[in-house]
């Protein structure tokens, strides 16, 4: 982890992954799905109050009439003026507007937080370090099945990418 990260807010967009119910819900590691979600809705709250843009990405189930129960993102969650695109696969780039929207917002570096830290996360984060954003990973924001697969995308696969932080971590500052 590293010391405080100073973010433009005119070119930042916090990305939250798969904040839905039945996700949320699933028993997780390092942390509940529900301590990702508080550390996720303060990242949020910050990111609104500096005038950055909150993505919310959610999946829903290819070829199915009906999406599970508990498919929609976790009540309260999403607030107006917030983008919230949904996905069918594991990222939320492929067959998504999110590349177009982004660069709509005039947005070059995104910070994740989100459930599974190896899946969602990490699948949209590749598509995103492809597509030429910088990158910021709020591992206190994260969680995944099992430790031992959070772990790997925090230590080995994220410091490739990107940056990692705490929530604490981030700081927007105009400039």
């Amino acid at each position: 982890m590293t010391a405080p990260l100073a973010l433009d807010p005119a070119r930042t967009a916090l990305v939250l992954v798969d904040l839905m119910d039945r996700i949320v819900a699933l028993p997780l590691e390092p942390r509940k799905g529900t301590e990702v979600l508080h550390a996720a809705e303060e990242l949020a709250r910050s990111f609104r109050a500096a005038g950055a843009p909150v993505v919310l990405v959610r999946v829903e189930r290819p070829s199915l009439a009906e999406q599970p129960p508990g498919s929609g993102l976790v009540a309260g969650l999403k607030e107006d003026g917030d983008v919230e695109i949904v996905k069918r696969s594991i990222g939320g780039f492929q067959g998504t507007e999110l590349h177009a929207r982004l660069r709509e917002l005039g947005v070059s570096s995104l910070v994740f937080g989100g459930i599974a830290t190896n899946l969602g996360v990490e699948s949209t984060a590749r598509a995103a370090a492809d597509l030429g954003y910088d990158l910021v990973f709020v591992e206190d924001a994260m969680a995944a099945l099992t430790a031992a697969e959070h772990e790997a995308s925090v230590r080995l696969d994220f410091p490739r990418l990107g940056t990692v932080v705490t929530a604490a971590g981030v700081r927007l500052t105009a400039g």
